[in-house]
């Protein structure tokens, strides 16, 4: 969402906060939270713009919030729980850990051909193939 989008009123200069769309099917103005991508068939509106919407008689206008997105940064407790599973799995015992061997048994192809790389290597985190294909 760049900071440089507009309300789409004509003389409007006001940045954008909502996105209004029409479902032309349902008689219904759609008014949303800042689209991700601007849309063709789209209007951006500004904060005053949005909230005086009227739809045309016989019309509905269907507001939608936007979700509260949460803590953008990672919360201490996370960044705790994240520390506490990288010393747990440093002390689990090499059996349980699912390594074979120490170091230098790493870079084993996958049974499938589709050449993924499985890493061995103790400590390092690794991509596993999708057991579905």
């Amino acid at each position: 969402m760049s900071p440089a989008r507009r309300c789409s009123r004509t003389a409007c200069s006001r940045p954008a906060v909502a996105t209004l769309t029409y479902v032309y099917a349902d008689s219904t103005a759609v008014l949303g939270p800042l689209a991700a991508y601007i849309e063709p068939h789209s209007y951006d509106l500004c904060a005053e713009h949005s909230t005086g919407l009227t739809a045309p008689r016989g019309w509905a206008v269907l507001r939608l919030t936007a979700p509260d997105p949460g803590p953008v940064q990672p919360s201490s407790d996370d960044l705790e729980a994240l520390a506490n599973a990288v010393r747990e799995a440093a002390r689990a015992p090499r059996g349980e850990r699912g390594g074979r061997g120490g170091r230098g048994e790493h870079d084993k192809r996958g049974d499938d051909g589709d050449g993924a790389v499985l890493s061995r290597a103790r400590g390092h985190l690794r991509a596993l193939p999708d057991p579905d294909h």
